[in-house]
């Protein structure tokens, strides 16, 4: 049975010419609205028991809209959403904290009416105390606290009692570094005990680290619902257009999609990575010594020519990343016809494991402004630990430890 289930949702924000008209609407009285801009529309999905689900799409794509809906704190103006089992969800800084009010004070509040009683709430106070660690302040007025400190009071007590269901918003993005690690270690904690999440972020190596399917909404609907990797490649290509009409999406023989997008006026024509001896490979060692080679093609005449290239491995997480803008090796004045051999040279000093190769052509530092051509998985390849020690991880830094004996 499905934990989650959301059926053809739509949310539209309606303006009036007289509030007398929008509360006859509220009693039933046929009113037409003299204003109505639609943020979500046929929105629909089904999350089972256990799976991690993250939301993307550019600011007003309707990610927060959806969210409040599915819990409850915003009502659907078409469409239903049936939910099995218990929520506990972070949406907004505070989550209705009363700021007069010390934390300790709204944790009692917060908890109570997330369901939980008197006693459940004292036994899981220290706890919650201790996991926010503002120290003091924990007995001052909310009105006190920084961003980041309401966020770590929320986040505490939202999580003091594993949910079937957690949804988190961009709010974990505010506060520091050390808090945001440690909450996605109790989100990881959660996930491997069963708990269902939803999450919205624009971090992608978070979403592609936590979640086993992503959802990406566009304009209020959604546009495609996959693989973390595939959904973020299709989104990238979406923000480097503009538009869709470019992107495309093929399906490769190892049955990964290869999203690629562009105007045309240059492209990859060959790509291949060879090894330490000269021969194209497929495979190398950890550290080894190899070269990346791109031979590229103009078929219409530009002001500049810029290539970039990122390593991704196996859950499209960039390894490493640049281009020749930075490099200072910006091709000025390209003509059709023209051909270039870019020759990458680098060690494979990655762990072991499946990586893929994604190139771009563009006129500066990024894509947003001239995208000749940007391609996913233009290359995969991978490494294999031949020669070096045993090591975890997806970095070879081999060390040198010393190890001194102490006279007694």
């Amino acid at each position: 049975m499905s934990l989650l289930i959301v059926h053809d949702l739509g949310k539209a924000f309606r303006a009036y010419r007289s509030e007398w008209l929008r509360f006859a609407r509220w009693f039933g009285v046929p009113v037409t609205p003299s204003e109505e801009h639609w943020v979500l529309r046929h929105v629909s999905f089904n999350i089972q028991p256990g799976e991690a689900i993250g939301i993307v799409g550019q600011n007003g794509a309707g990610k927060s809209t959806l969210l409040k809906i599915i819990t409850g704190t915003l009502q659907p103006a078409e469409g239903w959403v049936r939910v099995h089992g218990r929520i506990a969800a972070i949406l907004e800084l505070g989550m209705g904290f009363n700021p007069e009010l010390t934390g300790r004070q709204n944790v009692f509040h917060a908890a109570g009416l997330m369901g939980f009683g008197v006693e459940q709430i004292h036994k899981a106070m220290p706890d919650i105390e201790a996991f926010a660690e503002i120290g003091e302040y924990f007995d001052e007025p909310v009105r006190t606290y920084s961003s980041g400190m309401q966020m770590r009071v929320a986040f505490a007590v939202a999580t003091a009692y594993r949910p079937e269901i957690l949804i988190v918003d961009e709010a974990l993005s505010v506060g520091d570094a050390y808090f945001q690690h440690k909450s996605f270690d109790r989100i990881r904690e959660f996930r491997e005990q069963g708990t269902t999440l939803l999450i919205v972020s624009h971090d992608r190596s978070a979403i592609q680290s936590l979640c086993d399917r992503a959802i990406l909404l566009e304009n209020g609907t959604a546009i495609k619902d996959g693989k973390p990797e595939e959904v973020f490649d299709f989104y990238n290509a979406l923000i480097a257009e503009k538009e869709t009409s470019t992107v495309q999406v093929k399906e490769l023989e190892n049955g990964k999609a290869q999203t690629s997008s562009g105007t045309g006026e240059a492209r990859v024509e060959e790509i291949a990575l060879y090894n330490s001896k000269g021969e194209v490979a497929e495979c190398v060692g950890v550290g080894e010594r190899v070269e990346l080679r791109i031979r590229v093609k103009v078929y219409e005449a530009v002001e500049t020519l810029v290539l970039g290239y990122s390593i991704k491995d196996r859950l499209g997480q960039i390894m490493y990343g640049t281009n020749t803008w930075h490099t200072g090796q910006v091709i000025q004045n390209p003509q059709a016809g023209d051909e270039y051999c870019f020759i990458i040279a680098f060690g494979a000093n990655l762990g072991v494991g499946s990586y893929s190769i994604q190139t771009a052509l563009v006129d500066r530092e990024t894509h947003l402004s001239f995208n000749y051509e940007w391609r996913d998985l233009a290359l995969v390849f991978n490494v294999i630990n031949i020669d070096k020690t045993q090591f975890a991880g997806c970095l070879w830094n081999e060390p040198q430890i010393t190890i001194e004996e102490r006279a007694q």
